[in-house]
């Protein structure tokens, strides 16, 4: 059994790395072998449009042709049994790197069929993780959830179930004093961090405990 946990954040000790870890954890808890992989460490780009992945009889048909930083990730992905995809939301949706390792992982694995199918057929489990400094009502009045709804449902048809855990108003900064930034209350932040984000790292932990256990 194999678990992964994909990090699309630049910070590899902060709000989206922590939370992946616990899932992780709870995936090692029950068996799993656990990789942990920091987008920002490779190089790559995103999809080019070669459409080499869609040439009936090709030697890349189902499967992304480039050969770059991303590549080794790619094959780990594509064998692994749970998959948890992680990100900040910058600007309303996932950062670059994530959004560039998802065309590269997924369109591949699209069929242009109506309705669209996928070239994936093993049974597994993923989630997409996500840390939001703003808060939920905030979040949800300016359109975000509809992005993360939008992922699930390019998860699910490609993998056949996904789930989605969010982390809001999290904590931005280690140190508030020393950023300009206005809008934020220091104090509310710390609360949110000592009393909410424990139970995100928690339900991350039984997501992925859950997982395994539901794949033996």
């Amino acid at each position: 059994m194999k678990a992964i946990g994909v990090n699309g954040s630049p910070r590899k000790k902060w709000n989206t790395a922590t939370l992946l870890k616990k899932a992780l954890e709870g995936a090692a808890l029950e068996g799993a072998k656990t990789t942990l992989v920091h987008l920002y460490d490779l190089d790559y780009k995103g999809c080019i449009s070669c459409f080499a992945c869609k040439m009936k009889g090709g030697k890349s048909y189902g499967k992304c042709a480039v050969k770059d930083g991303l590549t080794p990730l790619l094959k780990k992905v594509n064998e692994a049994d749970v998959i948890f995809l992680g990100s900040p939301i910058y600007f309303g949706t996932v950062t670059g790197e994530m959004r560039s390792f998802m065309e590269r992982l997924l369109f591949p694995l699209m069929t242009y069929t109506d309705p669209p199918g996928t070239l994936f057929s093993r049974k597994v489990r993923t989630a997409f993780i996500y840390t939001l400094g703003a808060p939920e009502a905030m979040a949800k009045e300016r359109g975000f959830d509809r992005h993360i709804l939008l992922n699930e449902i390019l998860m699910k048809m490609n993998f056949g179930a996904s789930e989605t855990l969010c982390s809001y108003d999290t904590t931005q900064f280690e140190d508030y004093s020393k950023v300009y930034a206005p809008r934020f209350d220091p104090a509310k932040k710390a609360k949110v961090r000592a009393e909410v984000f424990p139970t995100d790292c928690e339900n991350a932990f039984k997501m992925g405990s859950r997982f395994v256990k539901e794949l033996k």
